[in-house]
Parts: structure tokens; sequence; C-alpha cells
């Protein structure tokens, strides 16, 4: 692994911390009150509560899981490997998914940030279910690649933070224009270019006459 992958490992490691510790802390000694402040009326329909929670908690869960499967160790330990996998596939499909499918309904950010969200959640869905297939079909490489895919849309919870962060340190905040539409996309398609680049570099075939030249 190269030193600039490295660090982006690291950096990916350090933010996946933060947001976890982060929802478990604010969970259990602010219960969000900053965030739900703003969906009073989301929150009096008693659909959104119990959907928020099922995926900040399974989203986090997740994403430490979903980290550590990339992990040599874990990935030639099969027992572990298989198991961890388990708990991401079910946490995406039966948890988290679904709570941010309701939790879109009350998006109230227009209708760009509204598509934006149900996208990156239905491709979520989709390529977790795929590369599901594709491991009991026993294509292997087929399912890693989609298995980055899943991963990388689920890292969108990551970058949108980061990047709503940014937008408040150096730019007017998430509710300036359209910064809040810019954001929701930013946080999952730029993930997917760069998985992109990963499965077809990895796709490419090593050059016989490189050490040669």
């Amino acid at each position: 692994m190269s030193i600039t992958a490295r660090l982006l490992r690291y950096f990916a490691f350090v933010w996946i911390a933060i947001l976890s510790l982060g929802t478990f802390y604010e969970s259990f000694a602010h219960n969000h009150a900053f965030f739900l402040g703003f969906k009073q009326a989301a929150i009096k329909t008693g659909w959104y509560m119990p959907a928020f929670y099922c995926h900040i908690f399974a989203s986090s869960i997740i994403l430490l899981v979903g980290f550590f499967q990339f992990s040599k160790t874990v990935y030639s330990n099969r027992r572990l490997h298989k198991a961890l996998g388990k708990i991401y596939i079910c946490g995406v499909l039966f948890i988290a998914a679904p709570g941010a499918y309701v939790m879109t309904l009350f998006v109230g950010r227009g209708m760009g940030v509204f598509i934006s969200f149900l996208l990156q959640n239905t491709l979520w869905v989709l390529s977790t279910v795929l590369a599901f297939t594709l491991i009991k079909k026993g294509n292997i490489n087929d399912h890693v690649k989609m298995m980055r895919r899943s991963y990388g849309l689920a890292f969108g919870a990551v970058t949108l933070r980061f990047y709503i962060l940014l937008f408040h340190v150096f730019g007017n905040g998430v509710n300036f224009d359209n910064n809040y539409i810019i954001i929701a996309f930013l946080s999952w398609v730029p993930n997917l270019v760069l998985v992109e680049i990963i499965n077809i570099k990895e796709a490419k075939p090593p050059n016989p006459l490189k050490g040669e030249l």
C-alpha cells in the first residue's frame, strides 16, 4: 500500500470514529437537540424518530464493520470476514437503509436534495443486494467491486458531515442559496467516482514490459 493510500485510510478511519462516537454521545447525552429542533413537524408524525435512531446507530456500526472488511487481516480470516459481512448486509438492508428512506421523506431541503438522498439510498440498497448475490454465486472479484460501491455510498454519511463542516468554516453554511444541494450530491457522487477508478485500475492487467523499461 502506498503512503498516500495509507494516509487516506487513516484519515477515513479518524472521521468514521468521530462520526460513530459522536452519534452515540449525542444520542445519550444531548439527544440531538440542536438537529432535531428543525424536525418538530416530522417528529410529531411518530415515524421520524424510530427511523432516525435506526439509521444513525446502524450506519455507525456499518461504517466501522465495512472499514475493517477491506483489511487484509480480516479478509484473510474467512470466518470473521463472513460474520462481519452478514452484519453489514443485514444492517444496511433491514435497518439503516429503511430508516434513511423514511428520513428522506422529511428532509425539507427542496426537491434536489430529496432526489440526491433518494438516489444514494437506492443505489446503496441495490449495490449491497448485488454484492450479496455475487458472493453467493462465487463471483469474488465482482463481489469485491460491488462492495466497494456499497461502502462508498455508506461513506457518504461521513463525507456529508465533512462538507457541512467545511461549508460552515470556509463558506456560508448549509442554508445559503443552493449550498445544501451541492453538499448532498458532493457527499456521495465523488465517492462512487473514486471507487470506479479503483475498480478499473485493479482490473487492468499488469504491464509485462514495465520492469524492463
